[in-house]
């Protein structure tokens, strides 16, 4: 099974990228969990045709108790992935990376990957706080690798850093491990070399370079990633591109 963390900083495309890989690895025959990490729970609504599915936290308060089956916090979008939010407390009230760890210990309860048995999770977690519940996909085990999003901007690369610092300090106890970069493009000045300072700096490899296109908002505005909107244009076929690449690493 390949776990992937996807971290960078608020803003930056995570989601976008975390959803866009989901539908590319599905797309190429795998099985696929999205887990989307924040607050908002708007990780996964690309994949579901713009309605989204109800957050684990959500239910917990609407109902006051534990879901019984995995069908009552989660849909089916695109190619099959199945989608998940964990959401988060009521605005001003408690603490959102609690929301993360309350949704993982539940899908250990309901026997998420052992009933389902994906080839693929990816988690989509909050900016760049790796503290907390925001930790957990690095520390519990439940990521193996984590895939860092950032432009050529000063605050993107900041952020970058300091998830690659995080990640650093839990290295001697046999947690997740960044796998490399992910290169977003905003098309800023210099950008590529840029971003490939700090990944020499950092020895870290730019393991995708994403176009900047027009055609992800305005699929996006259609509920869709571009996977599913045209996968031949050359930003579908980067993220397809980035998709067979960390699956033949696994291999």
């Amino acid at each position: 099974m390949l776990k992937l963390a996807i971290y960078g900083k608020g803003g930056i495309g995570k989601s976008t990228t975390t959803g866009n890989l989901a539908a590319a690895f599905a797309t190429l025959g795998k099985k696929v969990i999205q887990i989307g990490c924040d607050p908002k729970a708007d990780s996964t609504i690309n994949l579901l045709g713009g309605h989204p599915v109800k957050p684990v936290m959500d239910y917990l308060r609407e109902y006051d108790e534990e879901p019984e089956r995995i069908e009552d916090i989660a849909k089916e979008g695109f190619g099959g992935v199945l989608c998940i939010e964990t959401g988060g407390p009521t605005p001003g009230l408690g603490c959102a990376g609690r929301g993360i760890i309350t949704t993982f210990s539940l899908l250990e309860d309901l026997e998420l990957f052992e009933t389902c048995k994906p080839d693929v999770v990816l988690y989509d977690v909050l900016g760049d706080v790796v503290c907390g519940g925001f930790a957990a996909p690095i520390r519990e085990g439940y990521a193996d690798n984590i895939l860092i999003v950032t432009s050529g901007e000063k605050m993107a690369l900041y952020a970058a850093n300091n998830i690659n610092t995080a990640v650093n300090n839990f290295e001697d106890r046999g947690y997740a491990s960044v796998k490399g970069i992910i290169l977003n493009r905003r098309n800023v000045e210099n950008e590529r070399e840029k971003v490939e300072e700090f990944a020499r700096k950092n020895h870290l490899s730019i393991i995708a370079d994403i176009p900047r296109s027009p055609d992800i908002i305005r699929y996006e505005d259609q509920g869709m990633t571009v996977i599913e909107g045209d996968k031949s244009l050359p930003v579908s076929q980067a993220y397809l591109e980035l998709a067979k690449k960390l699956l033949e690493d696994e291999t």
